[in-house]
């Protein structure tokens, strides 16, 4: 029991700095739901307007097209970039010299792809003048300017997600060194092919591990800003096809004042996150194997 309750104190310690930051948030979260119920200018005091914040989201075009931006990009690049992981945790866990050389270099990228200079960068690399257009008039191709056409300009940012496996990369490394040798050498002395081996061992074992980090890139890949803000010089163009969700609440919160639609239209995230969160626990009995 000791030493039970030894472990239970130095779990809380490792906490406090969590309830902490936590103090700080509750204030912020209240306030926000309260503001999602008023009209406030960020200027003069907040008055109430009950539901009509609600109300206008039902007829606002703007916001149908930062869902439909949003979700396109989280169903494209999430299951792209979790599967370019898992490849590349594969390779990296058959022995590779330099591993942690190796490690590293994937996983830098998950650090910096939200940063504003890389987007830049990323924005240079598909221009009208940048290095793909380059690299294509060698062919005597013309390129589009990639990051301007609304017709490629979301294309670009899927590809810098899935340029940032680099996280999911190393958790999936992890896990696939616990699975039990044995596992493989039975299964190759039953004459199983690679692929069976990869189909009824590696997935199954690794489904905790494929559902943790499908949860993760799923939240993050709703909560996208930093890209589609650079990219576009905070327009969300061309022609909003970077408009998202939480680009096109910046927008009405800082850029038109109207802090309390944002607050409205924070809220509507948080249920909509929560949504697809619900939706990956209750479909996870039927794919998920926990090894007890």
């Amino acid at each position: 029991m000791t030493a039970i309750r030894r472990q239970d104190r130095a779990g809380y310690l490792f906490l406090l700095p969590w309830f902490g930051g936590m103090v700080f948030m509750i204030v912020p979260f209240f306030a926000s739901l309260y503001l999602a119920f008023t009209d406030y200018d960020l200027l003069t005091a907040p008055t109430w307007a009950g539901l009509d914040n609600f109300r206008r989201m039902v007829d606002d075009a703007k916001l149908h097209q930062s869902l439909k931006v949003t979700i396109i990009y989280t169903v494209v690049s999430v299951p792209l970039s979790l599967i370019v992981a898992l490849a590349v945790a594969m390779v990296l866990d058959r022995g590779v010299r330099g591993l942690a050389i190796y490690r590293s270099v994937y996983y830098l990228p998950s650090l910096l792809a939200g940063s504003v200079a890389i987007v830049m960068l990323w924005r240079y690399i598909f221009g009208y003048n940048g290095i793909v257009n380059d690299f294509l008039a060698w062919f005597g191709i013309q390129g589009p300017g990639w990051a301007s056409d609304p017709r490629y300009a979301l294309s670009t940012l899927i590809l810098l997600h899935i340029w940032t496996f680099g996280s999911p990369m190393v958790i999936f490394l992890a896990g696939l060194r616990q699975i039990p040798a044995m596992y493989y050498e039975a299964a190759s002395m039953d004459g199983a092919s690679g692929w069976r081996q990869f189909r009824s061992i590696t997935l199954p074992l690794l489904s905790p591990i494929i559902f943790f980090n499908l949860v993760q890139a799923l939240i993050a890949s709703f909560q996208t800003f930093t890209q589609g803000y650079v990219i576009s010089n905070g327009t969300g163009g061309p022609g909003e096809s970077t408009l998202f969700y939480n680009l096109y609440l910046y927008q009405k919160g800082f850029a038109e004042f109207d802090m309390g639609y944002a607050s409205a239209l924070a809220w509507l995230l948080l249920v909509i996150i929560a949504g697809f969160t619900a939706v990956n626990f209750l479909a996870a009995r039927f794919w998920v194997f926990y090894d007890n």
